[in-house]
């Protein structure tokens, strides 16, 4: 059974730094292309950053320079280390295995004063 598990959201203040951890079991880690979704209230889930099996990333215009993705295979995980956060930051943070509908429970980050 494939499952995703998100960890490492809270509240955090406008400026500050997060980082956000998702530990993947039942899959072969080290082929997959994973990715950081964000879902703000009302809003649709998009793409925040991307990383492929060889390492290549890619990220949203909007946290370019400010967020950084990385996996460790050996622990058959995927992080996001986010900076310089903003209030319209706040929402859910999903993890996906790119390519399959395959999605973790989300993991709150709220960016407030």
């Amino acid at each position: 059974q494939v499952r995703l598990v998100e960890s490492g959201g809270g509240l955090v203040q406008p400026g500050g730094s997060l980082r956000l951890s998702c530990a993947a079991s039942g899959i072969i880690f080290r082929v997959n292309v994973m990715a950081w979704y964000r879902q703000t209230p009302g809003k649709q889930r998009d793409l925040v950053a991307r990383i492929g099996s060889d390492g290549n990333t890619y990220y949203a215009d909007s946290v370019k320079g400010r967020f950084t993705i990385s996996r460790d295979n050996a622990k058959n995980t995927v992080y996001l280390q986010m900076g310089s956060l903003k209030p319209e930051e706040t929402g859910v943070y999903y993890c996906n295995v790119v390519g399959a509908n395959i999605w973790g429970q989300g993991t709150q980050v709220t960016v407030s004063s």
